[in-house]
């Protein structure tokens, strides 16, 4: 570890009497003068920062790696800070999702609604267990990444034509928002489909912003989107045995959010994983630093008053915990680590075990200045680090 090292001296008078080693003194004097710099940072990696670790992508492949890479960054980025610092840092980790490797367009018929007693009657699905089911049964042994953009009547207050997609994945079928042609109108399209995929890049965003306007959407959420797009018939979808005529495909598309807005998803989540030094290296640490509030204090002050009530009380008064070995109010290590587990209990309830807090609390030992304890959840309760 790098310290820097604060030394004020005057001259120093060595006499060559003894044999002792004449520059002892000094370097007694340099590690007793030696400052150790704690430091607390929250920063995104940047494309410098990636270009340091040589990822060339700006991404980690998993967070493993991240945990493993970034210490070695944080050496360098602040190579003075010591034990007790901490930094939270955000990264990019390649997260691709799965998009079809084939499709198959389908119109649901009155026959196939015949075939299932559910929907023989009105000759419509109404709900998402019907469609699963034929599903299963029209393709019986579908290929992975395998998308069915489908066309059938849905009853929801009133029956109406949807298509959706619906993509086969580790052996699963999952849904895929589609538009319907009252859709694609309002998005500026002649016909159900777009022209190209750039138009479909632009257009879908604001649909979607507008789609969850009032829904309580978070930064970070992923959209699943099937689109169709009017292009070359390569895989001779309407089996006309000629794959140079037009016909109508239909793909994935993923869109995050950011908060504000909906963009095309680049295989990219962000995640963030705080990292601790431990006096010697930066390693990854789940840590919270946490001052006591008045609200902290009073709530200890009534939850000992009759186990502790001198100290209690003059906690809940001053705010601060006597320190004073020899004072009747005295709060040993013992006593604090008890009110340590209330107040984290209230705070954090949910808290497994090995979750790690610092602590910063007031005390009195002749003066008023802070204190720090670090303190772990271990089976169940909280204990000193």
């Amino acid at each position: 570890m790098k310290k820097l090292v604060y030394l004020l001296t005057a001259f120093f008078a060595i006499t060559l009497t003894s044999c002792e080693d004449p520059m002892e003194d000094i370097h007694n004097e340099i590690d007793a003068k030696t400052t150790v710099i704690t430091g607390d940072v929250a920063f995104t990696m940047s494309d410098d920062d990636y270009d340091f670790l040589e990822l060339n992508y700006g991404n980690f492949n998993n967070v493993d790696d991240a945990k493993s890479m970034i210490p070695g960054l944080l050496s360098d980025k602040y190579p003075i800070w010591g034990k007790s610092s901490s930094a939270l840092v955000t990264f990019n980790v390649y997260s691709p999702l799965r998009t079809e490797r084939s499709l198959a367009r389908y119109t649901v018929t009155t026959a196939d609604y015949d075939a299932n007693p559910e929907t023989a009657q009105y000759n419509n699905f109404d709900d998402m267990d019907q469609i699963y089911t034929f599903l299963d049964t029209k393709y019986d042994d579908p290929s992975d990444r395998f998308l069915v953009s489908l066309t059938y009547k849905f009853y929801d207050g009133s029956a109406k034509t949807l298509n959706n997609g619906f993509l086969y994945n580790n052996d699963t079928w999952n849904f895929i928002q589609g538009f319907t042609d009252d859709e694609y109108e309002e998005m500026g399209e002649s016909y159900p489909n777009f022209s190209s995929e750039d138009e479909a890049e632009e257009k879908i965003p604001t649909y979607l912003k507008e789609k969850y306007f009032f829904k309580n959407r978070s930064a970070g959420d992923i959209e699943s989107v099937m689109y169709k797009l009017y292009t070359t018939d390569v895989d001779d979808l309407d089996d006309d045995e000629s794959t140079s005529d037009r016909t109508t495909y239909s793909y994935i598309m993923y869109f995050a959010y950011d908060g504000t807005d909906w963009n095309p998803y680049a295989n990219e989540i962000q995640e963030s994983v705080q990292f601790g030094h431990d006096g010697d290296v930066w390693v990854p640490d789940n840590t919270i630093k946490y001052r006591l509030t008045s609200d902290d204090i009073a709530l200890i002050e009534t939850s000992f008053i009759d186990t502790y009530p001198g100290p209690a009380d003059n906690v809940g008064y001053f705010g601060s915990f006597d320190r004073r070995s020899g004072s009747s109010n005295y709060w040993s290590d013992e006593m604090l680590i008890e009110a340590f587990n209330v107040v984290l209990d209230n705070l954090s309830p949910g808290a497994e075990n090995g979750q790690k807090y610092i602590l910063t609390y007031l005390i009195y030992n002749g003066s008023t200045e802070d204190e720090s304890m670090s303190v772990i959840k271990t089976d169940g309760m909280w204990v000193k680090n």
